[in-house]
């Protein structure tokens, strides 16, 4: 019965961690910055650089991996030292979980810095998409809304 609960409260806990991605990739809008106006500005692709986005870190990965660690802690033993293992396992599960839900939510990103057609030279952060590959000397637009910018072809 307990590896049942325990199983059960797993499979909820990835369902509420999936829940928690977002897309940081160039294509991708919120629904804030859906039919809002959006500024344009054209440039040319000076350098990428590969970088890391770092994942969310919100209680949910933490929460549900201390409820899944109590749950198994709480089957060790009898009496005062399941009460412990519960609490040794809810502590231990809420940091797994904290741990599991960055890393699956991590993200592979590309650092693009682009001459502006003004002159200026700036760096725009964003998740690699399979389907656009940026090139050194490749002209692209760069827009924004809502403070958020994204670059595409």
């Amino acid at each position: 019965m307990r590896k049942l609960i325990a199983l059960a409260a797993s499979c909820a806990a990835l369902v509420l961690l999936s829940g928690c991605a977002s897309n940081l990739t160039g294509d991708s809008y919120s629904r804030d910055e859906a039919r809002a106006v959006q500024t344009v500005r054209m440039g040319t692709i000076e350098s990428l650089r590969p970088v890391k986005i770092e994942g969310t870190k919100t209680p949910i990965g933490a929460g549900a991996g201390a409820v899944i660690g109590g749950v198994a802690g709480s089957g060790v033993g009898g009496g005062r030292g399941s009460a412990v293992a519960a609490v040794v396992g809810a502590v231990a599960g809420g940091l797994l979980g904290a741990m599991t839900e960055e890393g699956l939510t991590r993200a592979q990103g590309v650092e693009i810095t682009v001459r502006e057609d003004d002159g200026s030279l700036r760096a725009y952060v964003q998740e690699v998409e399979e389907n656009q590959i940026f090139r050194v000397g490749e002209r692209v637009r760069i827009m924004t809304v809502n403070g958020t910018s994204r670059v595409s072809r």
